[in-house]
């Protein structure tokens, strides 16, 4: 790893609108982001030859490069477990471009989830072994399984619903600066989250990711041609995936201690081949599908210690101008829901100036995949 520092960088970003519903497919909306990255970055879709994406991406490479025009694809891999993939998707072409395997490399990530079925709806399927420990006794969705988590983690460290408020209020309030986010211009207040009906107790509504239909992009290439490219690189210093060992996914049921996640194992080979450490980032997009994610994301990838990552969010830490400011276009809990990737769009967003909550002089910006299940994480440098 310690070969793709700063070796490959970002050079386009796209994406569609993002709504409860859109009428388009899940494939024009791939194909349209896609298009758009490649527009933003100044290259033509005749160059791609690289392809990364989701297992869970219902489009594949096949029909999106002939539906842009690719050329010979000669690099094309995907990455499991929903949103634990996002970050990993740009590392696997970080690594495919920096070993010369691709020139041009897209990854993208379409979803209909907003106006789309519920994943655990259909009773009809045999249960995955891992879900075979769960589903049968009440924990049906991921909402349930992260409720678990957060009750033991409030138990353990005296964490309270204030400070999963604090994550939620800091991804509406930049969502409320992001004319793209569903949220852009809904404010909330402490009264209504408390109010909120319950989810998965002790989540409430606003503890929740949206349900959204969109698709983002990016493009990667050589740190060399990046210079030529049409917008400000973004450097892909450092990339890493974690799976603990004994993993079980959402509920870490044979680890020594549950509450200690995929995220530590990502964020050790993380920070092994970078030459920054948390004290050095200046801007975070942490996954968000649900708020108890953030306080073990931050002690995970070390801003914090162990058990202090509730605390962490006191004092207006989470917003533009404290401590670490996160997740700065709304994240998943308030601008959308696809898997993460629009934390990657955003990431970029922050180290070109171009955002809608932009931290002053952004130079390093972590990204992180979905806590909870095999995970990943990037570690963006601006030039």
């Amino acid at each position: 790893m310690a070969g793709l520092k700063d070796a490959t960088a970002i050079v386009g970003i796209g994406q569609t609108a993002f709504a409860k519903q859109l009428p388009e497919s899940e494939r024009t909306l791939a194909c349209r982001a896609i298009l758009a990255a490649l527009d933003d970055a100044g290259i033509a879709p005749s160059e791609v030859d690289g392809f990364a994406s989701y297992t869970m991406e219902e489009t594949d490479e096949v029909e999106v490069a002939k539906a842009i025009g690719a050329g010979d694809v000669t690099f094309f891999s995907k990455v499991g477990y929903g949103g634990g993939g996002s970050c990993a998707t740009v590392a696997h072409l970080a690594a495919a471009v920096a070993t010369g395997q691709a020139s041009v490399g897209v990854a993208w990530r379409s979803r209909k989830r907003g106006s789309g079925p519920r994943p655990w709806k259909n009773t009809t399927v045999q249960l995955p072994t891992p879900a075979q420990w769960t589903r049968p006794f009440g924990l049906l969705r991921p909402a349930d399984e992260i409720g678990m988590l957060a009750r033991r983690y409030m138990h353990e460290y005296g964490a309270t619903r204030d400070h999963l408020f604090n994550v939620a209020l800091a991804c509406r309030n930049r969502a409320n600066q992001n004319p793209d986010a569903i949220m852009y211009e809904r404010p909330m207040t402490r009264e209504m989250y408390m109010n909120s009906r319950w989810i998965s107790e002790p989540l409430c509504l606003f503890d929740n990711c949206l349900e959204t239909d969109g698709a983002l992009a990016c493009v990667i290439v050589s740190a060399e041609r990046a210079r030529d490219c049409r917008q400000k690189p973004v450097y892909v210093h450092s990339a890493a995936q974690g799976l603990p060992a004994q993993h079980h996914g959402m509920v870490n049921y044979w680890n020594d201690d549950p509450l200690t996640g995929p995220a530590w194992t990502a964020a050790r080979h993380l920070w092994k081949n970078a030459d920054l450490t948390p004290e050095d980032v200046d801007v975070a997009q942490i996954y968000d599908a649900f708020t108890p994610l953030i306080p073990l994301s931050l002690e995970g990838y070390g801003f914090c210690g162990r058990g202090e990552g509730a605390a962490f969010t006191e004092g207006g830490a989470l917003e533009i101008g404290g401590r670490l400011p996160i997740n700065t276009g709304g994240g998943g809990l308030s601008e959308a829901y696809v898997h993460g990737f629009n934390l990657i769009n955003e990431g970029v967003k922050q180290l070109r100036g171009t955002s809608t909550a932009q931290v002053p002089n952004a130079a390093s910006c972590l990204v992180t995949a979905g806590e909870g299940v095999p995970t990943s994480a990037l570690l963006l440098r601006a030039p």
